[in-house]
């Protein structure tokens, strides 16, 4: 009999988004072979589409989750830990103006914000007087007060791709650009069929994970003998882009009278961001954009507290994602829960080959969820190491201060522009030197395309980050698109296909 040369794998993971990576990450530090696979770019979709903030969601108290905002300001300051280059503090002012909540009521949250996660480095919740602190200044209501408290910015797509390169150095194969086409249990395992580029290949695996976000239904439709008695709420969060509204590095939270909320952040330096809308959405997964009413809607909470009026035309550029939230009934899109459901099927004795299925989650608190999905597993993998993610650095985040850590790059590399070298220590945190390699002068660094993007650093997003198109590493990588003169991005994808292949 011929000998099955199929690959095998412990664990199939299908998603290359924060949760997907996560739990490829957490498995392969534990030992096992695992095998990841997404149908576009890492975090194509859900997870470069957020608010890119790494909180606790102070919101969610309101709605009783008191369990998922512990849970995520603790793991607020673990990811602040191991992750200091793309992770960093932000505060934030929220005004009374226009507030449809009590003040006290807002200050006992934040109370409850302040205490329930085990705060150790953010400084606790604050009050000033907005005519009378800087943090009033572009607003256009200075009369009354604000709550000042502390949450974290998050690089959410770089998070993603870390969450996945330090998977690949611990054993793991990460297959963008690959699609499951179909899968099926056979004997205590999986046949999973794949197609890429490449074509088809068939792949055996112990366990299957479904990590799909936005597409985890039709995921489970394309799996043989798979249950399907959980449901998915999509909902989509638009986000625009303006040039910036106020000076100072701190953001704001803004409450409307219908009790949604919509936060004005720095955002590369020449910007300001604004989001989020909550939009039911109940078409087939796809590619989201922001659509009119979303646009008039951030618009006008905007222009009800900022002096500066903003217009649709000032609007440089827009982003929305599809939430794929797990459907807990709530009548209000904004009120549905963003906790994670893990949902195991082993089928009816609790002995066949695997399937976990991932329903909702948060950036916040994917680490918890890949631990526990981990926790789901573990009986069917007796050899698997334990926990060990909440203290071990990320890729480029073996540093404890940042400011002495960008000094030591300047030191390194003078010659280099030092607003270059600030990016750069930010996006690749202590692993800067292996883009940089021995570079003295910027013409060490191959073409320029604009806005500080140089080949060296294209070769090294191709090389070890899987980036194979312009919007991979203008947009995703990066957030240099904002930046680079026009037509970068067709000359970036002529590089690349010639890079890339």
């Amino acid at each position: 009999m011929a000998q099955d040369d199929t690959e095998r794998f412990d664990l199939l993971v299908v998603g290359g988004g924060i949760n997907g990576t996560g739990i490829a990450r957490d498995v392969a530090g534990r030992g096992l072979s695992v095998l990841l696979v997404e149908q576009d770019d890492l975090a194509a979709h859900t997870s470069s589409a957020s608010t890119k903030l790494i909180h606790g969601g102070l919101r969610y108290l309101e709605y009783g989750e008191v369990r998922l905002v512990r849970e995520a300001l603790i793991e607020r300051e673990r990811l602040l830990a191991i992750a200091p280059h793309i992770i960093w503090p932000l505060s934030f002012v929220l005004p009374q103006t226009h507030s449809p909540r009590a003040a006290w009521m807002v200050r006992l949250g934040l109370f409850l914000y302040d205490h329930l996660g085990g705060r150790k480095t953010l400084p606790a919740t604050r009050t000033v007087r907005l005519d009378r602190s800087p943090l009033g200044k572009g607003l256009r209501e200075r009369r009354g007060k604000a709550f000042v408290y502390a949450d974290c910015w998050v690089e959410d797509s770089r998070l993603v791709v870390l969450n996945a390169l330090d998977a690949a150095e611990r054993g793991a194969t990460i297959a963008t650009r690959t699609t499951l086409i179909d899968a099926r249990r056979e004997g205590d395992g999986w046949v999973a069929t794949l197609r890429s580029d490449g074509g088809a290949r068939i792949v055996r695996a112990t366990a299957l994970v479904n990590a799909a976000g936005p597409w985890v239904a039709d995921v489970i439709g394309r799996i043989g003998g798979a249950r399907a008695d959980r449901g998915v709420r999509l909902v989509k969060g638009s986000h625009i882009v303006v040039p910036r509204l106020y000076d100072g590095d701190h953001a704001f939270m803004l409450q409307n009278d219908d009790r949604r909320i919509v936060f004005a952040i720095p955002y590369e330096g020449r910007f300001t961001l604004i989001g989020t809308t909550d939009l039911p959405w109940t078409g087939a997964p796809a590619k989201a954009a922001i659509g009119a009413e979303e646009t008039r809607y951030l618009l006008g909470t905007i222009n009800r507290y900022f002096a500066r009026t903003v217009a649709e035309g000032d609007i440089v550029w827009s982003y929305a994602g599809i939430r794929p939230l797990y459907d807990d009934h709530a009548a209000n899109a904004s009120a549905v829960t963003r906790d994670y459901v893990l949902d195991l099927d082993a089928g009816s004795g609790g002995v066949d080959a695997p399937l976990l299925s991932v329903f909702g989650g948060k950036i916040t608190t994917y680490r918890r969820l890949a631990e526990q999905a981990m926790r789901d597993l573990a009986p069917f993998f007796r050899d698997a190491g334990g926990p060990w993610t909440g203290a071990s650095a990320l890729p480029g985040g073996d540093f404890a201060d940042f400011d002495r850590f960008v000094a030591g790059v300047i030191d390194r590399y003078p010659a280099l522009p030092e607003p270059l070298l600030r990016r750069l220590a930010r996006a690749y945190g202590s692993r800067v030197d292996r883009l940089l390699g021995q570079a003295r002068t910027l013409d060490d660094l191959g073409q320029d395309f604009g806005g500080g993007l140089y080949r060296a650093e294209v070769d090294y997003l191709v090389r070890s980050e899987w980036a194979r198109t312009a919007e991979d590493i203008l947009y995703r990588r990066s957030k240099l698109g904002l930046h680079v003169p026009a037509g970068t991005a067709d000359r970036l994808d002529a590089c690349l296909g010639g890079a890339v292949g």
